[in-house]
């Protein structure tokens, strides 16, 4: 209950509402906007996406993360960076957030299609490429905002943006390029085209877990032990962890004091 009675903890949660709002705004609206500068479709939408998530990265990252993608949302919940309840509440907030910019971007498209994601491949490949281009991804994500890195020079939400990016380039021609359950969700919620939606929930969500699962126990290993980790699905991490984390990653501690150790 120390979460849901902090004011700090729904500002937070209003932010992945606000920020996936205006992801989902932007994005939807260079898809359904008329091509007028004969811009290719393909490198217009990336861009858009890739630029709105970086941006909004920079602006809200400090209130609430700033994930905006329930695949992040649950990759970070498997990696024991939030509680459990935070992830409900985010997941929750992104899917709102992107319903409504889905009904706004509706109101005034010029066509039918309101960037709804469908498959040009059989339903197999296209779970396997949500799955890739949403593994690469929250890689991304988990190893540029890894608390225990010092080696990180260059811009976190640039490099976030540009994974979004390059997964628009690699899966759009596929499958309208998902990776965002709660992108997917929007429009087809709003237009009522649920054709194999479920791909766009289960590819990018077993993507993200996976991403946690290879980041964290293979490629750079957390020392959390299970009663640790149970705490944190539980309590949250406050930002007094995180710095603990942080200087325990670097003295080969197993984590702050005040966490359980055995």
């Amino acid at each position: 209950m120390t979460e849901v009675k902090s004011w700090v903890f729904w500002r937070a949660v209003a932010a992945e509402f606000i920020g996936m709002l205006l992801f989902i705004f932007i994005g939807l609206s260079a898809i359904v906007g008329k091509n007028e500068f004969k811009v290719d479709q393909v490198v217009k939408v990336s861009l858009a996406f890739a630029l709105a998530i970086a941006t909004l990265v920079q602006s809200l990252g400090h209130v609430s993360g700033a994930h905006f993608n329930p695949a992040v949302t649950l990759g970070l919940l498997v990696s024991s960076q939030i509680s459990a309840l935070r992830c409900v509440c985010y997941i929750l907030a992104q899917m709102l957030g992107a319903t409504a910019a889905s009904a706004i971007v509706n109101s005034y498209k010029h066509d039918h299609s309101l960037g709804v994601n469908e498959l040009t491949v059989n339903v197999g490949t296209g779970f396997v490429i949500e799955f890739l281009a949403t593994l690469q991804l929250v890689l991304c994500v988990t190893a540029v905002t890894d608390s225990r890195r010092n080696d990180v020079k260059g811009s976190a939400p640039l490099a976030i943006g540009l994974s979004v990016g390059v997964g628009h380039f690699a899966a759009m021609s596929f499958t309208g390029c998902g990776i965002n359950p709660a992108r997917s969700f929007g429009p087809a919620v709003v237009l009522v085209r649920m054709k194999n939606h479920w791909v766009y929930w289960l590819g990018p969500m077993c993507g993200g877990v996976a991403a946690s699962f290879i980041y964290d126990f293979l490629l750079y290993p957390r020392e959390f032990n299970l009663r640790t980790r149970m705490y944190i699905l539980r309590d949250g991490r406050d930002e007094e962890d995180i710095a603990d984390e942080t200087i325990a990653g670097d003295n080969n501690d197993a984590g702050p004091s005040h966490w359980p150790k055995h």
